[in-house]
């Protein structure tokens, strides 16, 4: 059998995953058990790559995204909570609880907590995390994204008014973790909140 497929963003230097969203999925596979192989995909290189697939695009955001992945069967998925159903049904043991009442609360915080951050984290990305072939792409699509340069929207939306603003979501999060004794949200295991 085929082994599973990760698209996935580089890292510069040591080429290691570093994406919120990426990892999401890579946590599931993980905490099924699941064999997979990562291809790493620098970011001007995920739209015309995942579009190549055959996959429909995104209609809620960029067209085009990673996590996307190649099921064993030949079968692409892209974007993470479709990934995270699909392998449930494909490997229902180990089960991830999805319709655990914690992971629609960690799903609302989880916004709230990352919104507040991103004149902290997004002007971080490109200078200590990118591979040359993907620091233009970002500094570009996220002034787009945001209507200021990474740098004006560091200056403007971030330092600690910004983690002041986060802070109630993580300190619920925190809450939610504490409840069943830790490590996980679920006591001693992990479900896919763990994973959002």
């Amino acid at each position: 059998m085929t082994e599973l497929v990760l698209y996935d963003l580089p890292s510069k230097g040591h080429c290691r995953a570093w994406s919120v969203n990426t990892w999401k999925t890579r946590l599931v596979l993980n905490l099924k058990g699941i064999d997979y192989q990562t291809k790493w995909l620098e970011y001007p290189d995920v739209e015309p790559t995942v579009s190549s697939l055959g996959l429909p695009p995104n209609p809620e955001a960029t067209l085009y995204t990673v996590p996307t992945v190649r099921l064993p069967n030949g079968e692409y998925v892209m974007d993470s909570r479709k990934i995270v159903e699909k392998l449930e049904q494909l490997h229902p043991s180990s089960p991830l609880h999805l319709d655990s009442p914690y992971l629609s609360k960690v799903e609302e915080l989880w916004p709230k907590a990352l919104i507040p951050l991103r004149g902290c984290l997004m002007p971080k990305i490109p200078r200590a995390l990118l591979n040359e072939a993907s620091v233009e792409y970002f500094y570009r699509t996220r002034e787009q994204r945001f209507g200021m340069p990474l740098d004006q929207l560091e200056k403007e939306h971030g330092g600690d008014s910004a983690w002041e603003e986060a802070r109630p979501a993580i300190e619920e999060v925190g809450k939610l973790l504490k409840a069943e004794g830790g490590p996980f949200i679920l006591g001693k295991t992990g479900e896919l909140a763990e994973s959002l």
